[in-house]
């Protein structure tokens, strides 16, 4: 060892300047942000579920407005492509992890944007059921 310290120029992780996007990565920045925002959306349905269960028809009729609001549809939808995504990335990371299928750089973009395409359409078709029902 020496008594001179030894400057590395070096980073110590990679940034983001150092890496070219590409569709994994986008794919690991929504897992990230639809399991954040997975808890809010639990939580809104968990809450208008207790609203239902205490029986009292002006709190239930406040959070069904709620709900029934353009904006509450939007956000229920959002919600509805945050669990589509955040599950079919979850498979997409067991494949990864467990046999290493679809590991290759082809495959894994491939894959990221059907994640993507799976959730948006995914929630549009239940939706569509929904509302045909």
């Amino acid at each position: 060892m020496s008594d001179t310290p030894r400057a590395d120029t070096r980073p110590l992780s990679p940034h983001l300047q150092v890496w070219r996007f590409h569709a994994t990565m986008a794919a690991s920045i929504t897992h990230r942000i639809t399991g954040s925002a997975l808890y809010f959306g639990t939580f809104l349905i968990a809450a208008w579920l207790l609203t239902l269960a205490t029986g009292s028809s002006d709190i239930y009729a406040i959070m069904q407005a709620v709900i029934d609001s353009w904006f509450g549809k939007i956000v229920l939808y959002l919600w509805t492509v945050a669990v589509l995504f955040h599950f079919a990335n979850g498979i997409r990371h067991l494949l990864w992890d467990g046999p290493g299928i679809a590991f290759e750089p082809g495959a894994a973009s491939a894959f990221s944007i059907f994640n993507y395409t799976f959730a948006i359409l995914g929630a549009a078709a239940i939706w569509a059921a929904a509302a045909w029902l």
